[in-house]
């Protein structure tokens, strides 16, 4: 089992400054996240610019439907985390998505796009988070995500801490 508390098992948490993770992230290396570059980053919100490697574009040329969420649920990951880096710092736990859902409105075709995050809503262990994917600046798909935080090593969302 990968102990999470040994920082040499989470070589992805050594970011560049501008990048939201660094290589060696199983999700992260999929989508080419340790080249995105953070555009704007407060407290709970995150503008990043993304690209669109090869092995996730259908054939047609577009970002795979089924691969939007892989987006999301890594750029909401981090947008939590921009809201409680200190808490990072000394500890953290685990976040579950609980609920996802994602609303395509054009097809993303550009080589680069933008991800527009933020933190609507914190409730005690649960965060609500709105993403957007704009092309050109123009609504390209939203996407709503509902985390909440669990003891590391709970495979049940609603564990108690």
């Amino acid at each position: 089992m990968l102990d999470q508390d040994n920082p040499t098992n989470r070589p992805w948490v050594t970011t560049e400054p501008g990048r939201v993770v660094g290589r060696g992230h199983p999700i992260g290396d999929f989508l080419e996240a340790w080249a995105w570059e953070v555009l704007e980053e407060d407290d709970g919100y995150l503008r990043v610019s993304v690209h669109l490697p090869d092995h996730v574009l259908n054939p047609r040329g577009q970002l795979f439907g089924g691969f939007t969420p892989t987006y999301v649920d890594l750029i909401a990951l981090f947008t939590v985390r921009s809201r409680t880096r200190r808490a990072a710092a000394t500890g953290h736990r685990w976040l579950a998505t609980t609920s996802m859902r994602v609303d395509y409105l054009a097809p993303i075709v550009d080589p680069k796009f933008i991800l527009d995050s933020r933190c609507e809503n914190q409730r005690r262990r649960t965060y609500f988070v709105v993403t957007r994917f704009l092309q050109d600046g123009d609504l390209a798909a939203l996407a709503a995500t509902t985390m909440r935080e669990v003891e590391r090593g709970s495979a049940d969302p609603n564990a108690s801490s």
